[in-house]
């Protein structure tokens, strides 16, 4: 980015930001789910689901509530660029000397910042509830890593939603799937307790690889091969996201 582009989306970002900050219910209504299923799978499920693990089961669905609490809150994201977009601001701001890829980027950073807000909320109460881990800061830092690339990957997948939809509520409606995909994983259960069939589409599909990483650099384990192949995910996703997304935005400003 320029210092041009830099500029504009500082501003821009601070825009979509304030909106936040002017109604933190965002934030709360992101992880209100999340940490229903926390609790809902801990204290009713829990006891009835087998992992293998002597750990607290609370330690092992953990990756897979956080990447549904960015499922979640990256809905929000395809929501207010719908909105901007029925109320004539993207008019105004392509009437105005700024860049225009900063306008894109200005909700994607915003949905960046408030989704690291949920996930430490969601953090928060796994504490509070018995979740422990004696990974390292360098440990931390990969699973936070690994978060912000998720957190992008899915919201550029967000924009192409908010720049497609005709409707505000089939602008949030594309992140049901994604919500719903890590109870197809390893995410709550191990996939060697699944059916044939079930097992196998779990074992190779994104988030699998994902939670198993995260859940790995948690206990302090061997990361495998599982990390590479939930980074080339990421970034497959990332790129495709993306790529769609500026072209979507291109025909709208054409």
């Amino acid at each position: 980015m320029s210092t041009h582009v830099l500029a504009d989306t500082g501003v821009l970002t601070g825009r979509s930001l304030r909106h936040i900050l002017r109604s933190p219910d965002t934030i709360i209504t992101t992880a209100v789910t999340p940490i229903a299923l926390m609790l809902l799978f801990v204290y009713v499920f829990g006891g009835a689901i087998s992992t293998g693990s002597p750990d607290a089961y609370v330690n092992y669905m953990l990756p897979g509530i956080l990447l549904i609490t960015i499922a979640s809150g990256v809905a929000y994201t395809a929501y207010r660029l719908f909105l901007d977009l029925q109320g004539g601001i993207f008019e105004r701001f392509q009437s105005m000397p700024i860049a225009r890829s900063s306008v894109l980027w200005a909700h994607v950073l915003t949905s960046l910042a408030a989704n690291l807000a949920s996930v430490a909320v969601v953090v928060a109460v796994a504490l509070a509830m018995g979740f422990r881990t004696g990974a390292s800061p360098a440990a931390w830092l990969a699973v936070a890593g690994i978060l912000v690339l998720f957190t992008l990957a899915l919201t550029w997948i967000a924009v192409l939603a908010g720049l497609s939809a005709k409707t505000v509520d089939g602008a949030s409606a594309f992140s049901y799937p994604l919500i719903f995909l890590p109870f197809i994983s390893s995410a709550f259960v191990p996939t060697d307790s699944m059916p044939g069939p079930v097992a196998w589409f779990a074992e190779n599909q994104p988030v699998t690889s994902i939670v198993d990483t995260i859940r790995a650099l948690f206990a302090q384990e061997p990361v495998g091969t599982g990390i590479w192949i939930a980074m080339a995910w990421l970034a497959g996703i990332l790129v495709a996201g993306y790529a769609f997304a500026i072209a979507a935005y291109r025909r709208k400003a054409a």
